[in-house]
């Protein structure tokens, strides 16, 4: 059983319309980029409702006034190929944001994820984004999130965000990375022999990168 504690549903029409377009196997890999990138933006505005602000004094032309700021900073984590789609939409929001990569490829015989990459600026009291569109059997995001645990950060300060997930991925991150907020924006029904997600749009990070 999935504990939907954990989980935040990304949902809206328009979401729903530019997933269509993702899926469909007749999209080119051009419309696919641009159109993952245009959902990036959708889905950072939503996560970063969840991060803490702090109320600040600004000086508008007219007289003082009160507004907000990020109470942290942040890191953006890619999970390399695939997680490069998400990240357009982050940075636009959040330009000065710093950014990290962790490269992971699947191993086509055990589908255990193989680290080639790894790179993290300083983590003190910030807050980490990992991107991993394709949340499938969950061992790259599960990989992923114990590097970013191995620099002394939190499970509180990561947030995990995919485009889609399948069951059996969550139910792994739920059993490796209790209490780590993960946000998808549709969980489909199953993996196949191939561990690809059912109906899935296919491998994201060959149709981003027109490979």
């Amino acid at each position: 059983m999935l504990n939907i504690k954990m989980i935040t549903s990304i949902q809206s029409p328009f979401l729903e319309y530019k997933l269509t377009i993702l899926r469909n196997k007749k999209t080119s890999n051009s419309l696919f980029r641009q159109t993952m990138n245009e959902t990036s933006y959708l889905i950072a505005a939503e996560v970063l409702k969840y991060m803490n602000f702090k109320r600040i004094f600004v000086n508008t032309p007219i007289k003082k006034t009160i507004g907000k700021q990020l109470s942290q900073q942040i890191i953006l984590v890619p999970i390399l190929r695939a997680g490069l789609g998400l990240l357009e939409g982050f940075v636009k929001l959040l330009p000065d944001a710093e950014k990290g990569h962790i490269g992971l490829y699947r191993d086509e015989q055990t589908y255990k994820p193989v680290e080639y990459l790894f790179k993290l600026p300083k983590t003190n009291s910030k807050k980490i984004i990992v991107l991993d569109p394709m949340l499938a059997t969950g061992n790259s995001s599960i990989a992923a999130i114990n590097l970013v645990k191995s620099k002394n950060v939190k499970i509180k300060d990561i947030f995990l965000v995919s485009l889609l997930a399948a069951p059996e991925g969550i139910e792994n991150i739920e059993k490796h990375q209790k209490g780590l907020h993960v946000f998808t924006c549709k969980i489909d029904s199953k993996l196949n022999n191939n561990k690809f997600i059912v109906p899935g749009l296919g491998d994201a990070g060959d149709r981003y990168m027109g490979t």
